[in-house]
This record gives C-alpha cells, structure tokens and sequence, in this order.
C-alpha cells in the first residue's frame, strides 16, 4: 500500500523559510524602520533593478538624510541626483510626496496603507509594502516580480497588465497573506520573484514552492505569465543641437511635462525643421558651422525616440541666448550635469575641436 503524501506547507510559511534561509538581508534599507528610507527605496525600485538603485540611494541619503530636508529641497537638485536613474516622474512625485508629508502629516509618514496610497507616485502595491516594513501591517504586494511569481504559482493566463488578469492575481495575493510575520513573507516575495522566479531561465529546482506551483506541473513556466500583446511602437524623431561657443555648450530647461520633464538638456527642434532660421528666430545664433551627427536611438516605455545631433559652431550670438532657461556650460559641467543618460553619453563621447 503506498503511503500517503503529506499536503505542502501552506504558501506563506514555504515563503517565509525561505527568506530566512536564502533571502537578502544587507540591503541598506532593509536595516531601518524608518518609513523615510523605506519609501526612498520603494520608489526607486519601481522598474528599476537593485544594483541600479543602491548607489543613487546612498548619495540621496547623503543629501537628504529626512523627509524635511528633501521637502524643502528645489526640484532641480532633486533631479540632478536623479539624472541616470531614468522614468523622470518618479522623482517629481518623490518631491510632491515629501512635501505632502511635511504639510499634511507634520512631517511623519501615516501608518497605513491607505494614507500612503494617498501621496504622489504611491500605488497600492508601494503603499503595502511600505507599511508592512515600517509597520509590520499586513497588507499585499503585486509589483511585477510578484505577479510573475503568483501568475506561474497559480497558473494564472493573461498578460498581468490587463485589468481582468491583475484583477485576478490580486485575488491570490490577498488570499494568501499569512496571519503573522508580513515583513518577512513580503521581503520573501520580492526576492524569490528577483532571484529565482526569474523571467527567463527560472531555478525551478530552488524555489520553495515549486512542488504546486501549476506552471512548473503542466510544464508552462516558460509561457506564464503572457507575455504582453503585440503592437506597433510609435516612432518620433528630433533634431538635438550641440551648440558650440568655444568650449562651452548651450542647454536649455526642458518643461514640467512630458520626457525628461524638469531637467537641463540640449535644445531640440522638429525633424524637418530649418536649423539656421531656428537657430537665428529662437536664440539670436548665427552658426559658423553645421555638421551632422550619427543618430542616436533611445528607446521610452510607449515609443522610441531617434535622435540626430547636429553639432553647430557659433559665429555670433545675442543676449537672449542666455536666460533663466538658456545657460551655457563648460563641457566638462556639462558631462556632471541634471541631463538626460542619452544626451549626457552624446556630449561624453563628442570628439574634441
């Protein structure tokens, strides 16, 4: 007679085990309770890897070691440390929120979920897992390596970005939440989705949850989750100029909206634009050369981006190539600058005169 087969641990408890066992636990941020540095650190681990993140975590520490100081902080210096880590929004948001924390809550980050929720660039997976590692409230997480891990456990089809799909996966994220110990269950989370349930070549064999997990049974690792539908990405093309007095460079302040939103970059015009009538209209520039550069592609999350410098040297300039917005920098301050990563690496590799 063959014996029977005990049930699994229950999900969680598997999770938590492993976390202890296997998980990180010398992240910086992962040493402190305090609800600053936690939600520093959530922020900037919104689409973004670990490794990638932890130096620009420590330099914002070293400038903004509490939510009063980055509040009253401008913007620009906000983005100057920003510059390289990439979507811009994020750190507009980060702004917004530290001064909704010091105008709102006297300084103090709320305590539950759906207080932070409330503050700019705080969704509600951010603003549970804040709370659960500042405040040991449980609550449940789906940012995208979640979902990976709970799509392929669960055997849940669909691309995790439609309503339905995510609909669904935060069903089973909500059900299986322990009663207790949520700041490790969290953490075990997020490290099994980053380092074993990876999107491609899983290490099926070290995941504590693989003996019914339904995508490694049926032998659909591979496929789950969906991979998002195929569509057509737009296409945009600009002209950027690399305006030249001397060994200087003119940059401008890009809007509050849209790409690279706040930041210093190079001037830009439309593809088919007439570059010396613009340059003469629009800063009082009168070139001495014009020479074209090897288009640069950049890639956005919606559209890709070709960029065609022009490199353009100046023969006589009027004042108002200089304003509040308009600046001319050294190139070598140019190269530390608030710039765009693309633009930065542009003016980096540009050949000397």
């Amino acid at each position: 007679m063959k014996a029977a087969t005990a049930p699994p641990r229950p999900f969680a408890a598997r999770i938590g085990t492993w976390q202890r066992r296997h998980g990180r636990h010398d992240l910086p941020w992962q040493q402190s309770r305090d609800p600053y540095r936690i939600w520093l650190s959530e922020i900037m681990l919104q689409q973004t890897q670990v490794a990638t993140v932890l130096p620009y975590y420590e330099r914002f520490l070293a400038a903004f070691p509490d939510v009063r100081s980055l509040a009253a902080a401008p913007i620009g210096r906000v983005l100057e440390l920003w510059a390289g880590l990439g979507y811009y929004r994020r750190a507009h948001h980060l702004h917004a929120a530290a001064r909704a924390v010091v105008d709102r809550h006297g300084g103090s980050f709320p305590g539950t979920s759906e207080d932070l929720v409330a503050l700019p660039g705080v969704g509600r997976s951010t603003a549970a897992a804040i709370a659960a590692f500042a405040f040991g409230v449980r609550g449940a997480i789906l940012d995208g390596n979640v979902k990976r891990v709970l799509a392929r456990h669960r055997g849940i089809e669909g691309f995790p970005g439609e309503a339905a799909v995510e609909k669904r996966l935060w069903v089973a994220a909500e059900a299986l939440l322990p009663a207790r110990g949520i700041e490790n269950y969290t953490q075990g989370l997020m490290d099994l989705g980053a380092t074993v349930c990876t999107r491609s070549a899983p290490r099926c064999d070290a995941c504590p949850v693989a003996d019914d997990c339904v995508a490694r049974v049926q032998g659909r690792v591979d496929r789950l989750p969906s991979p998002r539908p195929r569509k057509s990405v737009p296409k945009r093309e600009l002209k950027v100029l690399l305006i030249e007095r001397a060994d200087e460079l003119l940059v401008e302040r890009r809007p509050a909206t849209g790409i690279w939103s706040g930041l210093w970059s190079l001037p830009e015009l439309p593809a088919d634009a007439d570059v010396p009538e613009a340059l003469r209209g629009r800063f009082g520039i009168e070139a001495a050369t014009i020479d074209a550069l090897a288009p640069v592609v950049h890639g956005f999350t919606h559209f890709t981006l070709t960029l065609h410098p022009l490199r353009i040297a100046v023969r006589r300039w009027q004042p108002r190539a200089e304003s509040p917005e308009h600046i001319w920098l050294a190139r070598d301050d140019a190269r530390s600058a608030a710039l765009p990563a693309p633009i930065k690496r542009l003016i980096r590799d540009l050949p000397q005169n």
